[in-house]
């Protein structure tokens, strides 16, 4: 074999070993992603998706720029082979560091703010930033002046700033929003829009917000941020339920205040969301045509389970009160009739009882 071939022949050899290197890498990185995924570690996780990323396209870069020595290319070839290779190598490195970063701003999110939290804004806003920066040092490496392209980015900027000023506005008052920490994502709200649901995620331009019936409703983050809006998370995740219901005068009001109250101690402790130990408060507050109405405060450990509290608590107090021979308050009035006044001797109304009274109840 002459000498011609030689380099040739060597070159092709070493790029086939680093693709066979670069693919038994993947595989072995693809083992690693999974190992780590069993663990509670986040940041294993990460460490292992980078390493896989980057093991086949800087494996084979370097095998490319290993056999061009080998080869022994041109000045001028190696020098235009670097650049390309260089900058190659900048763009996968900044990919792959932009969903690092990415990855670690979830797992943070994660650790602070539980399973249910979901916040892409920061993600994607990272990955727009190292994968710009990056850019901009590939472009440099390839020998272009990014002075003037700055320069021209600073003034077009301006003109896509008016074309995308609904966008931008969404995108900064996403920001706004988590900067103040008024919401989160697990937060459950009501919007005086009517609107209200658990936070799933809030990210550049609008926020998800998923309702009791798990249907999932999208606003801009323009209006949520100049909405009026209450949040039954803060400042904690508990609650105070108002439990409407009624007793029939007939009752004694002193019995029935505790009769309520041991009702409401039985349901904060065996009902699921209820908080044992808490007060059980009753309110009676009004009189009306066949009943006491009262209230009944009870407490909560997050917003969705009063339903059930109150549902239980009724369900119960239906069968103390029945136990007790307490009927229920149906709505009922009397009427009293009286005949009229008899005006002569022989007026109407002589043959009946002229001065009885007879009450009928209706």
């Amino acid at each position: 074999m002459s000498d011609s071939w030689e380099r040739p022949i060597a070159a092709a050899i070493v790029l086939g070993v680093a693709v066979v290197v670069a693919v038994g890498l993947r595989l072995l990185t693809s083992r690693l992603g999974k190992r780590a995924g069993d663990t509670r570690w986040a940041w294993d996780d990460l460490f292992a998706k980078l390493v896989h990323d980057l093991a086949v396209p800087i494996t084979v870069i370097a095998g490319i720029w290993i056999s061009l020595k080998v080869w022994d290319a041109p000045r001028g070839t190696l020098d235009v082979l670097a650049r390309l290779l260089t900058a190659a190598a900048i763009f996968f490195v900044s990919v792959a560091s932009a969903r690092l970063i990415a990855g670690s701003l979830s797992s943070y999110a994660l650790a602070r703010q539980g399973v249910a939290a979901n916040v892409t804004i920061f993600a994607n806003i990272a990955k727009v930033l190292v994968i710009g920066i990056g850019m901009l040092i590939m472009l440099q490496s390839l020998g272009v002046s990014i002075g003037p392209l700055l320069g021209a980015l600073g003034v077009g900027g301006l003109a896509v700033a008016l074309a995308l000023q609904d966008t931008l506005a969404n995108l900064f008052a996403g920001v706004h929003i988590l900067a103040a920490k008024t919401i989160e994502p697990g937060h459950y709200i009501r919007l005086d829009t009517g609107q209200e649901g658990y936070v799933v995620d809030i990210n550049w331009r609008n926020t998800t917000i998923r309702t009791l019936s798990d249907n999932i409703e999208v606003i801009p983050n323009q209006k949520f941020s100049d909405t009026i809006l209450t949040n039954y998370s803060r400042p904690g995740e508990e609650m105070s339920i108002l439990v409407y219901a009624k007793l029939p005068y007939e009752i004694d009001l002193d019995e029935a205040e505790g009769m309520l109250e041991q009702v409401g101690h039985e349901v904060m402790k065996e009902v699921q969301g209820g908080v044992e130990g808490s007060g059980v408060f009753v309110r009676f507050d009004d009189f009306n045509d066949s009943s006491v109405g009262f209230h009944v405060i009870l407490r909560s450990t997050e917003f969705e389970d009063q339903f059930r509290i109150k549902h239980e608590y009724l369900k119960r107090l239906h069968r103390v009160m029945r136990e007790e021979g307490y009927a229920a308050p149906y709505w009922h009035h009397r009427v009293s009739l009286q005949d009229a006044p008899v005006r002569n001797g022989n007026g109407a109304g002589g043959n009946g009882a002229a001065n009885g009274k007879g009450e009928l109840p209706a």
